[in-house]
C-alpha cells in the first residue's frame, strides 16, 4: 500500500468530498482509499490565525493544492511557506475569475512557478491523487527492519490496547515488534502494532499514515512533535547552526536575540537568535539558534523560520541545519 499526503490551502472544509473525515485539531485530515491506493488530505483548520497550522499541513505533504480566491496577505503567505519549506510539487485552482496570468508574475522565481493551474473538479481531483498514489505503489526495496522515523502528530490512551499515536513515516521503514528511541527524551518503546487507513499492517514505509499502539511508554511522556526512531543519524540539540537563507521581502538583516520560531516536521518551537554570522549577502547569514526545548532532525534539514511578532509578514525563510 502506498500513501500520498496532500496540504490543501483553500477555505474551510474543501477537503470533505475528497476524503473521509478523520482527526481534527488545528489540522485537519481527510483520507481516501482504493485499493491498495490511499491518500491523506491535510487543512490547516486554525490558519491564517495561526501560523503553525500552515507549517504543519504543508510540513508533512507530498504536494500541495493552493485554492486561490483572491490576491491578498494570506495568498503571498502562503507563497513564502510553501518556498520556504522547498514543497516544489502541486497545482494551483483559481477562482473568482483569476487568471494564470494574474498569478504568474506573482510567482515568478518561486516553486509555485511550477505548480499545474488545474480547474476546480472535485471528483477529478480525487481521481487524480489516487493515480498519483496508485504510480508510487509497486515493489519497494526496503531493509528488513531498522532506520523508520515517525514524528507523532498526536497520542492518546486507548482501553484494552494502551498507549497510540498518529503520525507518518519521514523515512525508511518500521516494523511491528521494532524497538524506536523517543526523542529529544532517553525513552524507549516497542511497536505493538501497525494500522494505517484504519487496516492492521505488519510494517510501515516511507509516507504512510500511521497509528502505532505502543509498549513500555506512557502518554505523557509524548506529544506533538515527539519522534520515533531507529535510525541512529537522528540528531536532536538545544543548539542548532546552518546557512540561512531569508524571503526576499524580509526588510533587514536579522539580529541576535531576536525570538523566532522554528520549524521541523512535526515541530514549531520558539528560539532565540544566539549568533548571526553574515559574509557577503545579509540575507544568507549562518545562524546560531539556541531552544529551550531540543529540535530533532535528520542531518541537512531544512528548518523553516517564523517571526511570529513581525505582523504582516511572519514567514522568515529557511535554514539547512548542520
Amino acid at each position: 500500500m502506498s500513501n500520498l499526503t496532500v496540504a490543501v490551502l483553500a477555505p474551510p472544509d474543501y477537503s470533505k468530498d475528497l476524503g473521509k473525515k478523520g482527526t481534527s485539531s488545528d489540522i485537519t485530515f481527510y483520507n481516501l482509499k482504493r485499493g491498495d491506493a490511499t491518500v491523506t488530505f491535510i487543512e490547516p483548520t486554525r490558519y491564517p490565525e495561526k501560523l503553525s497550522s500552515l507549517f504543519y499541513a504543508v510540513s508533512i505533504s507530498d504536494r500541495i493544492i493552493l485554492v486561490v480566491d483572491a490576491i491578498n496577505a494570506t495568498f503571498g503567505e502562503c507563497v513564502l511557506m510553501l518556498q520556504s519549506a522547498g514543497k516544489s510539487q502541486g497545482y494551483l485552482i483559481l477562482k473568482n475569475y483569476l487568471g494564470a496570468d494574474q498569478i504568474a508574475p506573482l510567482i515568478k522565481g518561486t516553486v509555485l512557478e511550477h505548480y499545474e493551474v488545474i480547474e476546480e473538479d472535485i471528483v477529478g481531483l480525487r481521481e487524480k491523487m489516487l493515480e498519483i498514489s496508485v504510480k508510487q505503489t509497486g515493489p519497494q526495496k526496503h531493509p528488513a527492519g531498522g532506520k523508520g522515523t515517525v514524528p507523532v502528530d498526536a497520542q492518546f490512551n486507548v482501553k484494552g490496547v494502551g498507549v497510540v499515536v498518529l503520525g507518518f513515516v519521514a523515512g525508511g521503514m518500521i516494523k511491528k515488534h521494532d524497538t524506536l528511541r523517543v526523542l529529544p527524551t532517553e525513552k524507549i518503546t516497542q511497536v505493538r502494532s501497525i494500522q494505517k487507513h484504519d487496516d492492521d499492517a505488519d510494517s510501515a514505509i516511507a509516507g504512510d499514515r500511521v497509528g502505532l499502539a505502543l509498549k513500555n511508554i506512557e502518554s505523557e511522556d509524548l506529544d506533538r512533535g515527539s519522534v520515533l526512531t531507529n535510525d541512529p543519524a537522528i540528531k536532536f540539540g538545544t543548539t542548532v547552526t546552518g546557512k540561512a537563507q531569508l524571503v526576499k521581502y524580509w526588510p533587514a538583516a536579522l539580529k541576535e536575540g531576536m525570538v523566532l520560531y522554528a520549524g521541523h516536521w512535526m515541530q514549531f518551537l520558539p528560539t532565540r537568535l544566539e549568533r548571526s554570522v553574515v559574509e557577503n549577502d545579509w540575507r544568507m547569514p549562518v545562524l546560531t539558534l539556541s531552544l529551550e526545548k531540543a529540535l530533532v532532525y535528520p542531518p541537512a534539514a531544512r528548518v523553516v523560520l517564523h517571526y511570529l511578532e513581525g505582523g504582516k509578514l511572519r514567514v522568515v525563510g529557511f535554514m539547512i541545519a548542520e
